[in-house]
């Protein structure tokens, strides 16, 4: 059984706003790459660079919620959904060599500062940069909140790190242009860098999470056990294994139910726990193993 697809309508809009983001990022590089050279700003210089990784890594999002879409097949028979948690690792390589370029840049303007040109029109393309960044980081984050797309929601997280940086790289040539705080401008892109290098890591851990398999949260699978102990006949479930893929949940549980019970009761039972379970996880696919109990076993519930 293939895992649940999401509703249709996700397939276009997953699409359409990484399209979106690969088309703002490219923008943004062009744009931030001339003010750099009319400005001469490290800031504005490793913010373009960033926006450089950026259309990469949205390129590259691009073509993992693309595979990730496509339904089961012989050879994967779960389904593509881990190709947006490579995307995430990929996505966090990506940022961690752009903050690190940030980085070696500005410690070497701190120690030769470098006078900035032309301040005003810097902070004017850096604004205008904002704008559309906080525009695309919104839509990202209603896509992600309505598809669950974690390819989606790490390129959200690194475009908020960009807002951050578009607001400390303003703050910079402000002060260095208008207070003469030459170093301002560097020692602004080194918060920056550190501020790429956390969101990076973030990204990271959900990714390896994903390819590693790692169980649901705790309150997630006590929610799972529970509804399985709602259904009357089902006296004990254990051997509970979660994972996540994509935007897809696998969910394999054992439910122990009296030796006497008629094979269709049984199966009806567990037909109705794995409904209770994807009411609450609509992605999730449930496998039951229907594990038979002597009715005078101590454990668990009395058959009702």
């Amino acid at each position: 059984m293939a895992p649940p697809a999401p509703p249709a309508a996700h397939g276009p809009e997953l699409r359409r706003v990484t399209r979106a983001a690969v088309a703002v990022a490219l923008t943004l590089v062009a744009v931030k790459t001339a003010a750099w050279l009319a400005t001469g700003s490290v800031a504005i210089a490793s913010s373009a660079v960033d926006s450089l990784m950026d259309s990469f890594a949205s390129g590259l999002n691009l073509w993992a919620v693309n595979l990730s879409l496509k339904p089961a097949d012989r050879e994967h028979r779960f389904g593509h959904g881990k190709a947006e948690a490579l995307a995430g690792l990929v996505q966090a390589a990506f940022v961690l060599g752009s903050a690190g370029f940030v980085a070696l840049e500005a410690i070497a303007r701190l120690i030769d500062p470098v006078e900035l040109r032309s301040g005003a029109l810097g902070v004017v393309v850096m604004v205008l940069s904002t704008l559309a960044t906080a525009a695309l980081l919104g839509y990202q984050r209603r896509v992600a909140k309505r598809t669950g797309s974690l390819a989606i929601k790490a390129d959200s997280l690194h475009y908020a790190g960009d807002l951050l940086m578009n607001l400390a790289v303003i703050a910079g040539i402000v002060l260095a242009s208008e207070l003469g705080w030459a170093w301002a401008d560097s020692a602004f892109a080194v918060v920056v860098a550190a501020v790429i290098v956390v969101g990076a890591v973030h990204i990271a851990r959900g990714a390896i999470d994903q390819l590693m398999d790692r169980e649901l949260p705790d309150e997630v699978r006590a929610r799972i056990l529970a509804l399985a102990l709602s259904e009357p006949v089902v006296r004990d479930a254990h051997d509970l294994k979660t994972r996540a893929s994509g935007r897809g949940i696998f969910i394999q549980l054992h439910l122990s139910m009296a030796d006497g019970l008629p094979l269709g009761q049984a199966h009806r039972a567990g037909v109705r726990v794995s409904e209770l379970i994807r009411a609450e996880l609509p992605n999730a696919e449930v496998l039951i193993h229907h594990d038979p109990v002597d009715d005078h076993h101590p454990g668990g519930r009395p058959p009702s």
